[in-house]
Protein backbone atom coordinates (compact mmCIF):
# COMPACT_ATOMS: atom_id res chain seq x y z
CA UNK A 1 0.00 0.00 0.00
CA UNK A 2 2.87 2.32 0.92
CA UNK A 3 4.53 1.60 -2.42
CA UNK A 4 1.35 2.59 -4.29
CA UNK A 5 1.11 5.81 -2.27
CA UNK A 6 4.76 6.67 -3.00
CA UNK A 7 4.23 5.99 -6.72
CA UNK A 8 1.14 8.25 -6.86
CA UNK A 9 2.97 10.97 -4.92
CA UNK A 10 5.94 10.83 -7.29
CA UNK A 11 3.61 10.94 -10.31
CA UNK A 12 1.83 14.01 -8.90
CA UNK A 13 5.17 15.76 -8.36
CA UNK A 14 6.21 15.05 -11.97
CA UNK A 15 2.93 16.47 -13.33
CA UNK A 16 3.20 19.54 -11.08
CA UNK A 17 6.76 20.17 -12.22
CA UNK A 18 5.76 19.81 -15.90
CA UNK A 19 2.86 22.27 -15.50
CA UNK A 20 5.09 24.75 -13.67
CA UNK A 21 7.77 24.50 -16.36
CA UNK A 22 5.19 25.00 -19.13
CA UNK A 23 3.78 28.08 -17.36
CA UNK A 24 7.26 29.55 -16.95
CA UNK A 25 8.10 28.91 -20.62
CA UNK A 26 4.81 30.52 -21.71
CA UNK A 27 5.54 33.56 -19.56
CA UNK A 28 8.93 33.89 -21.21
CA UNK A 29 7.47 33.67 -24.72
CA UNK A 30 7.77 37.07 -26.38
CA UNK A 31 5.15 38.63 -28.60
CA UNK A 32 7.95 39.42 -31.02
CA UNK A 33 7.49 35.87 -32.36
CA UNK A 34 4.23 37.10 -33.91
CA UNK A 35 5.46 40.57 -34.79
CA UNK A 36 4.19 42.09 -38.02
CA UNK A 37 6.98 44.05 -39.61
CA UNK A 38 5.72 47.55 -40.48
CA UNK A 39 6.45 49.41 -43.70
CA UNK A 40 8.14 52.78 -43.35
CA UNK A 41 6.99 55.91 -45.15
CA UNK A 42 7.36 59.67 -45.00
CA UNK A 43 4.65 62.31 -45.16
CA UNK A 44 4.60 66.08 -45.40
CA UNK A 45 2.12 68.90 -44.84
CA UNK A 46 2.19 70.51 -48.27
CA UNK A 47 1.79 67.35 -50.36
CA UNK A 48 -0.49 64.31 -50.25
CA UNK A 49 0.82 60.76 -50.34
CA UNK A 50 -1.23 58.04 -52.02
CA UNK A 51 -1.16 54.31 -51.36
CA UNK A 52 -2.73 51.95 -53.92
CA UNK A 53 -3.88 48.69 -52.35
CA UNK A 54 -4.67 45.47 -54.26
CA UNK A 55 -8.30 45.50 -53.08
CA UNK A 56 -10.80 47.85 -51.47
CA UNK A 57 -9.89 49.43 -48.13
CA UNK A 58 -12.10 48.25 -45.27
CA UNK A 59 -10.54 49.76 -42.14
CA UNK A 60 -8.04 52.53 -41.32
CA UNK A 61 -6.69 53.46 -37.89
CA UNK A 62 -4.37 56.44 -37.38
CA UNK A 63 -1.85 56.34 -34.56
CA UNK A 64 -2.01 60.04 -33.71
CA UNK A 65 -3.53 63.39 -34.57
CA UNK A 66 -0.42 64.22 -36.60
CA UNK A 67 -1.93 62.34 -39.55
CA UNK A 68 -5.05 62.75 -41.64
CA UNK A 69 -6.18 60.10 -44.09
CA UNK A 70 -9.15 59.05 -46.17
CA UNK A 71 -10.14 56.96 -49.16
CA UNK A 72 -9.92 58.73 -52.49
CA UNK A 73 -13.28 59.62 -53.97
CA UNK A 74 -14.65 56.92 -56.30
CA UNK A 75 -11.56 54.77 -55.66
CA UNK A 76 -12.11 52.16 -52.94
CA UNK A 77 -8.49 50.94 -52.97
CA UNK A 78 -6.63 54.27 -52.83
CA UNK A 79 -5.75 55.89 -49.48
CA UNK A 80 -4.72 59.56 -49.16
CA UNK A 81 -2.34 60.36 -46.28
CA UNK A 82 -0.69 63.61 -45.21
CA UNK A 83 0.56 65.43 -42.10
CA UNK A 84 -1.97 67.56 -40.23
CA UNK A 85 0.71 69.99 -39.01
CA UNK A 86 3.79 71.43 -40.68
CA UNK A 87 6.25 69.31 -38.73
CA UNK A 88 6.22 66.63 -36.05
CA UNK A 89 9.24 65.03 -34.43
CA UNK A 90 7.99 61.75 -32.94
CA UNK A 91 7.34 58.74 -35.09
CA UNK A 92 3.68 57.79 -35.52
CA UNK A 93 1.88 54.99 -37.32
CA UNK A 94 -1.31 53.82 -39.01
CA UNK A 95 -2.86 50.48 -39.94
CA UNK A 96 -5.03 49.35 -42.83
CA UNK A 97 -7.19 46.26 -43.41
CA UNK A 98 -8.29 45.54 -46.98
CA UNK A 99 -11.22 43.59 -48.31
CA UNK A 100 -9.07 40.55 -49.10
CA UNK A 101 -8.31 40.19 -45.38
CA UNK A 102 -4.80 41.64 -45.46
CA UNK A 103 -3.46 43.68 -42.54
CA UNK A 104 -0.89 46.40 -43.26
CA UNK A 105 1.12 48.33 -40.68
CA UNK A 106 3.04 51.55 -41.39
CA UNK A 107 5.53 53.58 -39.36
CA UNK A 108 5.46 57.23 -40.39
CA UNK A 109 8.03 60.02 -40.17
CA UNK A 110 7.73 63.65 -41.16
CA UNK A 111 9.85 64.90 -44.05
CA UNK A 112 9.39 68.25 -45.77
CA UNK A 113 10.54 66.61 -49.02
CA UNK A 114 9.58 62.88 -49.03
CA UNK A 115 11.48 60.60 -51.38
CA UNK A 116 8.19 59.19 -52.71
CA UNK A 117 4.57 60.29 -52.68
CA UNK A 118 2.90 57.29 -54.33
CA UNK A 119 3.14 53.64 -53.28
CA UNK A 120 1.92 50.51 -55.03
CA UNK A 121 1.01 47.95 -52.38
CA UNK A 122 0.97 45.11 -54.91
CA UNK A 123 4.76 44.97 -54.74
CA UNK A 124 4.65 45.41 -50.96
CA UNK A 125 2.21 42.52 -50.71
CA UNK A 126 4.84 40.18 -52.14
CA UNK A 127 7.03 41.06 -49.18
CA UNK A 128 4.14 40.43 -46.76
CA UNK A 129 3.41 37.04 -48.30
CA UNK A 130 7.09 36.10 -48.20
CA UNK A 131 7.17 36.90 -44.51
CA UNK A 132 4.30 34.52 -43.86
CA UNK A 133 1.30 36.76 -44.40
CA UNK A 134 -0.93 38.50 -41.87
CA UNK A 135 -4.49 37.69 -42.81
CA UNK A 136 -7.56 38.60 -40.76
CA UNK A 137 -11.00 36.97 -40.80
CA UNK A 138 -14.25 38.81 -41.48
CA UNK A 139 -17.50 38.06 -39.69
CA UNK A 140 -19.58 37.74 -42.86
CA UNK A 141 -17.21 35.09 -44.26
CA UNK A 142 -17.24 32.97 -41.10
CA UNK A 143 -14.28 30.59 -41.05
CA UNK A 144 -13.56 31.19 -44.72
CA UNK A 145 -10.24 32.84 -45.41
CA UNK A 146 -10.70 36.07 -47.42
CA UNK A 147 -7.71 35.19 -49.57
CA UNK A 148 -9.11 31.72 -50.32
CA UNK A 149 -12.51 33.19 -51.15
CA UNK A 150 -10.81 35.64 -53.50
CA UNK A 151 -8.79 32.84 -55.07
CA UNK A 152 -11.93 30.78 -55.68
CA UNK A 153 -13.66 33.76 -57.31
CA UNK A 154 -10.63 34.23 -59.56
CA UNK A 155 -10.35 30.53 -60.40
CA UNK A 156 -14.02 30.25 -61.40
CA UNK A 157 -13.67 33.38 -63.51
CA UNK A 158 -10.53 32.18 -65.30
CA UNK A 159 -11.74 28.61 -65.80
CA UNK A 160 -14.83 30.07 -67.49
CA UNK A 161 -16.76 26.80 -67.67
CA UNK A 162 -20.47 26.54 -68.36
CA UNK A 163 -21.91 23.78 -66.18
CA UNK A 164 -25.46 25.22 -66.04
CA UNK A 165 -26.95 25.32 -69.54
CA UNK A 166 -30.65 25.98 -69.03
CA UNK A 167 -30.80 29.31 -67.17
CA UNK A 168 -30.66 32.48 -69.24
CA UNK A 169 -32.51 35.53 -70.54
CA UNK A 170 -32.29 37.39 -73.83
CA UNK A 171 -33.93 40.54 -75.17
CA UNK A 172 -33.02 43.79 -76.94
CA UNK A 173 -29.74 42.27 -78.13
CA UNK A 174 -28.59 41.51 -74.55
CA UNK A 175 -28.08 37.95 -73.30
CA UNK A 176 -27.64 37.21 -69.60
CA UNK A 177 -26.84 33.62 -68.55
CA UNK A 178 -25.96 31.70 -65.40
CA UNK A 179 -22.88 29.62 -66.26
CA UNK A 180 -22.47 27.82 -62.96
CA UNK A 181 -23.36 27.48 -59.29
CA UNK A 182 -20.57 26.31 -56.99
CA UNK A 183 -20.46 25.67 -53.25
CA UNK A 184 -17.58 25.67 -50.79
CA UNK A 185 -17.60 25.72 -46.98
CA UNK A 186 -21.14 27.06 -46.66
CA UNK A 187 -20.89 29.67 -49.43
CA UNK A 188 -22.34 29.83 -52.94
CA UNK A 189 -20.42 31.09 -55.96
CA UNK A 190 -22.65 32.25 -58.84
CA UNK A 191 -20.90 32.54 -62.22
CA UNK A 192 -22.70 34.82 -64.69
CA UNK A 193 -22.09 36.11 -68.21
CA UNK A 194 -23.52 39.11 -70.08
CA UNK A 195 -23.32 39.29 -73.88
CA UNK A 196 -23.97 42.59 -75.68
CA UNK A 197 -24.78 41.82 -79.33
CA UNK A 198 -25.63 45.45 -80.13
CA UNK A 199 -23.44 48.46 -80.87
CA UNK A 200 -24.90 50.34 -77.90
CA UNK A 201 -22.89 49.93 -74.67
CA UNK A 202 -24.72 48.40 -71.70
CA UNK A 203 -23.88 50.29 -68.52
CA UNK A 204 -24.68 48.18 -65.46
CA UNK A 205 -26.51 50.06 -62.72
CA UNK A 206 -26.82 47.25 -60.16
CA UNK A 207 -27.52 43.51 -59.76
CA UNK A 208 -30.17 42.07 -57.45
CA UNK A 209 -30.37 38.63 -55.85
CA UNK A 210 -33.75 38.02 -54.21
CA UNK A 211 -36.08 35.15 -53.31
CA UNK A 212 -39.72 35.62 -54.38
CA UNK A 213 -42.93 33.59 -54.60
CA UNK A 214 -43.41 31.75 -57.88
CA UNK A 215 -47.10 32.57 -58.17
CA UNK A 216 -48.28 35.95 -57.03
CA UNK A 217 -51.96 36.83 -57.30
CA UNK A 218 -52.88 40.25 -58.64
CA UNK A 219 -53.14 43.08 -56.12
CA UNK A 220 -51.19 41.20 -53.46
CA UNK A 221 -48.08 42.39 -51.70
CA UNK A 222 -44.99 40.82 -53.21
CA UNK A 223 -43.00 38.92 -50.62
CA UNK A 224 -39.29 39.35 -51.37
CA UNK A 225 -36.19 38.28 -49.47
CA UNK A 226 -33.04 40.03 -50.69
CA UNK A 227 -29.78 38.05 -50.81
CA UNK A 228 -26.80 40.37 -50.54
CA UNK A 229 -23.55 39.23 -52.24
CA UNK A 230 -20.61 39.09 -49.83
CA UNK A 231 -18.03 39.51 -52.59
CA UNK A 232 -17.93 40.23 -56.32
CA UNK A 233 -14.94 39.29 -58.45
CA UNK A 234 -15.07 42.36 -60.72
CA UNK A 235 -16.63 45.78 -60.19
CA UNK A 236 -19.84 46.31 -62.11
CA UNK A 237 -19.17 48.52 -65.12
CA UNK A 238 -19.96 49.04 -68.77
CA UNK A 239 -20.25 46.28 -71.37
CA UNK A 240 -19.13 47.71 -74.69
CA UNK A 241 -20.93 46.90 -77.92
CA UNK A 242 -20.26 43.48 -79.42
CA UNK A 243 -18.47 42.25 -76.29
CA UNK A 244 -18.93 39.62 -73.59
CA UNK A 245 -18.19 40.00 -69.88
CA UNK A 246 -18.47 37.55 -67.00
CA UNK A 247 -18.48 37.90 -63.24
CA UNK A 248 -18.64 35.77 -60.08
CA UNK A 249 -20.69 36.53 -56.95
CA UNK A 250 -20.20 35.08 -53.47
CA UNK A 251 -23.28 34.57 -51.29
CA UNK A 252 -24.15 32.78 -48.08
CA UNK A 253 -25.49 29.25 -48.47
CA UNK A 254 -29.30 29.03 -48.57
CA UNK A 255 -32.11 26.90 -49.95
CA UNK A 256 -35.64 27.87 -50.96
CA UNK A 257 -39.08 26.22 -50.82
CA UNK A 258 -40.62 24.65 -53.91
CA UNK A 259 -43.13 27.51 -54.22
CA UNK A 260 -40.33 30.11 -54.37
CA UNK A 261 -37.48 30.95 -56.72
CA UNK A 262 -34.32 33.01 -56.77
CA UNK A 263 -34.26 35.96 -59.17
CA UNK A 264 -30.96 37.37 -60.39
CA UNK A 265 -31.70 40.75 -61.97
CA UNK A 266 -29.32 43.01 -63.84
CA UNK A 267 -30.39 46.60 -64.48
CA UNK A 268 -29.14 49.01 -67.13
CA UNK A 269 -28.34 52.54 -66.00
CA UNK A 270 -30.58 55.06 -67.75
CA UNK A 271 -31.97 52.26 -69.91
CA UNK A 272 -34.61 49.58 -70.16
CA UNK A 273 -32.72 46.47 -71.27
CA UNK A 274 -33.01 44.80 -67.86
CA UNK A 275 -32.52 41.02 -67.70
CA UNK A 276 -33.75 38.47 -65.13
CA UNK A 277 -32.63 34.91 -64.37
CA UNK A 278 -34.89 32.44 -62.56
CA UNK A 279 -33.19 29.85 -60.36
CA UNK A 280 -35.10 26.95 -58.76
CA UNK A 281 -34.24 25.14 -55.53
CA UNK A 282 -33.43 22.08 -57.66
CA UNK A 283 -30.67 24.16 -59.29
CA UNK A 284 -29.24 25.27 -55.95
CA UNK A 285 -28.96 21.77 -54.52
CA UNK A 286 -27.07 20.65 -57.64
CA UNK A 287 -24.32 23.21 -57.01
CA UNK A 288 -20.87 21.93 -58.01
CA UNK A 289 -18.67 21.20 -54.98
CA UNK A 290 -15.32 22.96 -54.92
CA UNK A 291 -12.46 20.97 -53.44
CA UNK A 292 -9.32 22.56 -52.05
CA UNK A 293 -7.11 20.00 -53.75
CA UNK A 294 -5.38 22.07 -56.44
CA UNK A 295 -8.66 24.03 -56.75
CA UNK A 296 -9.90 21.63 -59.40
CA UNK A 297 -13.66 21.46 -59.71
Amino acid sequence: MKNHFRTLWAFALIIGFAISSFAQDSAKTSLTLGKIEPFCMEVTYDKTSHLIFPTAIRYVDLGSEYLIAGKAQDAENVLRVKASIREFAPETNFSVITNDGRFYSFNVHYNSCPEALSYDLLSMQKAVDKAGGNEVLFEELGNNSPSLAGLLLETIYKNDRRIVKHIGAKSFGIQFILKGIYIHNGKYYFHTELVNRTNVPFQIDFINFKVVDKKIAKRTVVQERPMIPLRTYKPLGEIDGKTTEQNVFLLDQFTIADDKMLLIEIFEKNGGRHQTLQVENSDLIKARLITDMHLKF
